[in-house]
């Protein structure tokens, strides 16, 4: 299987877009918060897809703060799970996160997520807090997650 992962374009955004409507622990955003991605404003994130053979099949994105990075979204299509994609697109990012000078790199996910924190795990991130009833729809605390990277 050829796979490849480059940064995304706006002409991704349909793709994101209805690849994250059908990922349910994805983190749900507006058409508005896809497209400022590609602002100049913006110049702080990044947004990485990941495609094989057969086209596009999952994305990441972050945001650095100064030598601080969050992962604020990451999403695999359904059929496309399971076969480490979300490895290599977290593997990806982490080595950009590094390669531009980050220290660590945060994130925060749903409770109940055990697929989601088994790859984060396997990562070395290391359970760091936790936001009571963060999310909602349902209401649901999230864990926080942390990475040294230098």
């Amino acid at each position: 299987m050829k796979l490849s992962i480059r940064s995304a374009a706006s002409a991704d955004l349909p793709a994101m877009m209805a690849l994250e409507k059908h990922a349910v622990t994805a983190a749900h955003w507006s058409a508005e918060q896809y497209e400022a991605l590609f602002r100049a404003s913006e110049s702080g994130r990044v947004a990485q897809v990941i495609e094989d053979e057969s086209g596009f099949q999952g994305f990441v994105i972050a945001r650095a703060v100064d030598r601080e990075w969050e992962i604020e979204n990451i999403a695999v299509a359904g059929p496309a799970r399971r076969r480490g994609l979300g490895t290599r697109l977290l593997g990806e990012l982490l080595d950009l996160a590094r390669a531009r000078g980050a220290d660590a790199v945060f994130l925060e996910v749903r409770e109940s997520n055990r697929a989601a924190r088994a790859l984060y795990e396997k990562w070395a991130f290391l359970e760091c807090g936790r936001r009571g009833r963060y999310y909602s729809d349902p209401e649901e605390d999230a864990i926080l997650y942390r990475l040294g990277v230098t």
